[in-house]
């Protein structure tokens, strides 16, 4: 039996949220007999021999599971989800395919009267769904040098998340490079990565950037820019895009294009290696859910896709460290091509202060002792440990060494402090400033 309460398009890149239920703390899986079992893998085998990307692994899929079953294999699997977890094992064993999946999945709950809800209360749920995580944009924010970061988890469908997707593109209208954060994004919809892609190319420009292939009715569906998004264009500006292992499927799909339309520079891991759009179906008459490959990636500059083996990363490095890369990265591109030397100066100074954040040097409070007092309408003040600044009223922010009895302010990118010794004692404050101008202030008070 088809999933029928979302649209394929919706199901085509993983994004599977609202079609289960979450577990109640209380619920477990049913037992399962020699029965259920039959039936359950018939009904699977079946599915796979209809639906499947290509049709000769799913006839192997199924042979391997009639063997498996005949051999008793799967005798000793008392419940659904443990069988489900075998199934699932054992058809990666053929397929690896990491989009095949079966789950036991309790269906949503009925309404009273014992009415399933219909697909528009289903589109509705996962509307609100949607709206409730803000289509998955985590974060927006302009960061130092004029750099743009989105920090996208997801790819919700355009028709429910663009205009978040466009309220983030204008925050950012006016950024100088572009990073796209999806090392925490497992998938999503083909018609967001459409309309993000279309802001980064020209106006007058519509680009092909991916196919699929769908087994049923030997058809190919092509997915293009858009002519027109609302809002700026940025089709000149660098963009980073950051990876780890989990970026799976669409997010996959949307690193895949922009590498190879060489649109952006991929920074971190090797992403997971999903490339087949898929569909949901559930078992007749049994709680379990399958996502069943219908169809494969056809990229039109490679001819191919990242299936298996993931997208490779321009510059590999960790996850963890690939902001703090992309981020420099973004900088330095900005440098090599500003022509105002007041600017080339900014940007150095920036790209200083976040190497030196990500080389902090500790010093014993005894150390830090030496640095506090005022200096002239700045204070400095040692607080279990730390060393604290202050100019007037204003808030204090925290001083974290960096060697050479220079310091860093706060969170500011654009201002930092060293102190001047005479005779090894401290007697001067200096602030230093992104355009390169120095301020003074001599020590008034020990």
């Amino acid at each position: 039996m088809k999933v029928q309460s979302l649209s394929r398009a919706l199901l085509s890149l993983g994004l599977l949220a609202g079609l289960t239920t979450p577990l109640l703390a209380q619920e477990r899986p049913p037992a399962v007999s020699t029965t259920d079992r039959q039936a359950i893998i018939a009904d699977i085998t079946a599915a796979l021999n209809e639906t499947y990307v290509f049709p000769e692994t799913a006839k192997k899929m199924g042979d391997l599971l009639a063997q498996q079953l005949a051999s008793g294999a799967y005798d000793g699997l008392a419940d659904l989800e443990t069988f489900a977890q075998k199934l699932t094992e054992d058809l990666l064993s053929v397929s690896h395919d990491l989009h095949l999946r079966v789950r036991w999945a309790p269906a949503p709950p009925a309404h009273a009267g014992g009415q399933d809800p219909s697909p528009a209360e289903e589109r509705a749920r996962f509307a609100a769904q949607v709206r409730r995580d803000n289509a998955c944009f985590r974060k927006v924010e302009r960061m130092a040098g004029n750099v743009g970061y989105v920090q996208l988890d997801c790819f919700a469908p355009a028709e429910l998340g663009g205009s978040t997707a466009v309220a983030a593109m204008g925050f950012l209208a006016g950024a100088e490079a572009l990073i796209f954060d999806l090392r925490n994004n497992g998938g999503g919809s083909p018609s967001m990565i459409q309309l993000l892609t279309s802001y980064l190319v020209p106006d007058d420009d519509t680009t092909h950037l991916n196919s699929f292939y769908i087994r049923k009715g030997d058809q190919t569906k092509q997915f293009w820019t858009h002519a027109w998004v609302p809002g700026t264009r940025l089709p000149e500006v660098p963009v980073f895009v950051l990876t780890s292992g989990r970026t799976f499927s669409a997010a996959e799909e949307f690193t895949y294009n922009l590498k190879n339309l060489k649109r952006a520079t991929i920074v971190g891991e090797t992403t997971g290696g999903g490339a087949h759009p898929i569909e949901g179906h559930r078992v007749e008459g049994y709680p379990v859910f399958v996502t069943v490959p219908f169809g494969r990636a056809i990229n039109p500059i490679t001819g191919t896709n990242w299936e298996g083996t993931g997208v490779a990363p321009d510059v590999a490095v960790p996850a963890a460290e690939a902001l703090a890369v992309a981020h420099d990265r973004a900088l330095a591109a900005l440098a090599e091509k500003a022509t105002d030397p007041e600017l080339k100066a900014e940007l150095a100074f920036t790209r200083g202060i976040l190497e030196m954040r990500r080389k902090p040097v500790s010093l014993p409070a005894a150390e830090l002792a030496a640095f506090t007092g005022t200096y002239g309408p700045r204070a400095v003040t040692l607080v279990d440990g730390v060393l604290w600044y202050q100019r007037g009223g204003v808030r204090k922010l925290r001083l974290q060494p960096v060697g050479g009895d220079r310091f860093l302010v706060g969170d500011l990118d654009d201002f930092t402090i060293r102190f001047e010794r005479e005779g090894g004692k401290v007697v001067r404050l200096i602030g230093q400033y992104a355009d390169g101008t120095e301020e003074g202030s001599p020590r008034t008070t020990p």
